[in-house]
């Protein structure tokens, strides 16, 4: 596995990383093939890759790690009582893969909950694996360890003004005329380099941990998307919070991922968004460039 670091000891993430290599390669072969589309919702879609890739990496996890919990997108709730509880997402970005269009990922968290724990209370992210099979990149992580992409340790992006920062945010399959993103999806468009919306939770936060993204933001994901992105961003030297800054939760209601150095400028924005305070005017070219030459840059 020449895409794993070395000399690192990485407890969890390199035997799960086996398992998402695996996965991901079925997943490639059903997208070469072509496959049907079922719906699970009005708009949300599910084939059966999301599910037979569901079935190999339980299968590969209870026999790699058999005293483990798991908890899947596509139904999978077994042992979730278990010390060490992993969130499977089999496929994520399936309406990317539903359409051709080749950006989605397997994406494999790994919590632990250690006893006395509260059902409804997080425990400790500690691991992750994220796997692009179309660009064959492996993302791996794990808590105080650092984080690597195909091999070598990744960092955020040291970019420290909004004004010059790329980002990425999300948009949900249901009840999308019901979402206020669009509007954060605006102001950010204005006051940023741009907005990519990619269709793939785990890869944005992934990217946003290698420094491809200086931020990301989206509403009401699941833990399955996010739980390994976020260690990601976390141990790459980023920052993950709320829109409002505080600490990130495994349901996701708001996740703000950053490279750090843009989070308290976002959280501002955010804050005044929902104040519906006036915002500051958005600089004109001159402004901006006048803003550049006096940081040096």
């Amino acid at each position: 596995m020449s895409r794993l670091p070395t000399g690192v000891a990485l407890e969890f993430a390199i035997p799960a990383a086996g398992v998402a290599l695996e996965a991901g390669a079925l997943i490639r072969d059903f997208y070469e093939r072509g496959v049907a589309t079922e719906y699970k919702t009005d708009v949300d879609l599910v084939t059966v890759a999301d599910r037979t890739s569901e079935k190999l990496i339980v299968e590969r996890l209870h026999a790699i790690f058999p005293g483990h919990g798991i908890y899947g997108e596509e139904g999978t709730r077994d042992h979730l009582d278990r010390e060490y509880r992993w969130y499977v997402d089999p496929l994520d970005g399936t309406t990317n893969f539903a359409h051709g269009f080749p950006v989605f990922c397997v994406s494999l968290g790994l919590e632990h909950r250690p006893g006395g724990i509260a059902a409804n209370e997080d425990g400790v992210l500690i691991a992750g694996v994220v796997y692009d099979p179309m660009r064959d990149e492996l993302f791996v992580v794990e808590k105080g360890k650092g984080a690597y992409l195909n091999g070598k340790q990744m960092h955020a992006s040291q970019t420290d003004d909004l004004a010059e920062s790329l980002l990425a945010t999300g948009f949900p399959s249901r009840s999308r005329h019901e979402n206020p993103n669009i509007h954060f999806y605006h102001e950010i468009t204005l006051r940023s380099h741009g907005v990519r919306r990619a269709g793939s939770a785990a890869l944005d936060l992934a990217y946003t941990a290698c420094g491809r993204m200086d931020g990301y933001w989206e509403f009401n994901l699941n833990p399955w998307d996010t739980a390994a992105g976020a260690l990601l961003v976390l141990e790459s030297g980023g920052t993950v919070t709320g829109f409002d800054g505080s600490p990130f939760k495994l349901n996701s209601r708001e996740v703000l991922a950053t490279n750090g150095k843009i989070d308290k400028e976002v959280i501002t924005l955010f804050e005044n968004m929902f104040a519906g305070r006036d915002l500051d005017p958005i600089p004109t070219p001159q402004e901006f460039a006048a803003k550049r030459a006096e940081r040096g840059r």
